[in-house]
């Protein structure tokens, strides 16, 4: 009788265990699933006003979704340095979000180099204005397959020289180091008449100091720590065009994360643009700043210099809008917006 009495109750424990298990095991599988891992890659340096943004939203994710988001920041290319490798780790979730300049977000959406046909737009409020106007065009096609969380301005191209540059005759006279990353930027000058030689980033003041090239378009920002202004002492003050940037995540990570901790996030994401903006506009000063104390020369133009360019190269861009280098649709909806600011 206590041998059957063992057995039943050695049974009912039995039962009873697994019923404990089956009940947990949803709840455990539910919670370690609902933690969102997040590797974001960055070619942005560290230690710098981007670089910090960028950890302060992984910490506010974290903080709103009460640890369901995390976010970890991968700075100054750790991850990559080439945006089309980054891209395909992005497609192929080995990275959940990237931080893109033009060149790599046109990857995604080739109409966003519209934004950067040279001349077209030519200061801080005329892009404000436009990207106001057309983001949600833009966000349309990133938003297909990824989802755009914040745009950020990347600064003003500008040519650096090794003979001061005021007129477009001045440009064609000296070959220029062209970046393989903006190909369609380098068709557009390669159309306008200038000598271009292939670069890329790290050849770039290898080719100035050899002579194989006497000048670039670089921003500022970039043109101070490479050193290039070492040999290209003429900087042009005159902007060719803005470059983009922005965060961006993939899809099947965002579907992941829980929808009522959605409008939060973006929000964060929107206050982080806005510092973005103001970072590089400091960012870029600074650099003009440290570049003039140490050999740097300033090329101002007269308004009527100035016109000449926008009248011989920035003047050849509506041919350009034929869908293979600039897209036409959009092109032509920035071109009006342009017209109605300038009046």
């Amino acid at each position: 009788m206590k041998k059957n009495r063992f057995r039943y109750n050695a049974h009912m424990l039995f039962v009873a265990l697994a019923v404990c298990v089956m009940a947990s095991a949803p709840l455990f599988a539910q919670r370690k699933g609902s933690v969102v891992e997040i590797k974001l890659a960055s070619i942005i340096p560290d230690n710098t006003d981007w670089s910090r943004a960028l950890d302060r939203l992984a910490k506010e994710w974290y903080n709103v979704t009460n640890g369901q988001v995390v976010v970890s920041v991968y700075h100054g290319g750790q991850l990559g340095s080439i945006e089309k490798d980054i891209l395909r780790k992005l497609k192929g979730n080995t990275i959940q979000a990237a931080v893109f300049t033009s060149a790599g977000l046109s990857l995604i959406a080739p109409e966003v180099l519209t934004l950067s046909a040279p001349f077209f737009i030519r200061n801080d409020n005329e892009l404000d204005y436009v990207l106001n106007a057309v983001k949600a065009d833009l966000e349309n096609e990133i938003n297909k397959n990824y989802l755009m969380l914040a745009w950020a301005k990347s600064g003003w191209l500008k040519v650096f020289s090794r003979n001061p540059v005021r007129v477009p005759s001045d440009l064609k006279s000296q070959v220029v180091g062209s970046l393989n990353e903006i190909p369609v930027m380098n068709t557009a000058f390669k159309s306008m008449g200038f000598q271009l030689q292939s670069s890329d980033y790290n050849s770039i003041i290898i080719s100035l100091n050899n002579g194989k090239i006497d000048a670039v378009y670089q921003t500022p920002a970039y043109a101070a720590p490479s050193q290039i202004f070492g040999v290209a002492k003429n900087m042009l003050n005159l902007n060719i065009a803005p470059i983009m940037g922005g965060v961006v995540i993939n899809q099947q990570t965002w579907r992941r994360i829980d929808d009522a901790y959605k409008p939060k996030l973006l929000a964060i994401t929107k206050g982080i643009e806005r510092e973005f903006s103001g970072a590089i506009t400091k960012l870029e000063d600074e650099a003009v700043q440290v570049m003039s104390k140490n050999g740097l020369n300033i090329v101002t133009l007269t308004p009527a210099q100035e016109q000449v360019w926008y009248d011989e190269v920035g003047g050849k861009i509506p041919a350009l809008a034929n869908d293979r280098l600039f897209n036409r649709f959009l092109y032509n909806k920035i071109n009006v917006l342009l017209q109605d600011y300038r009046r």
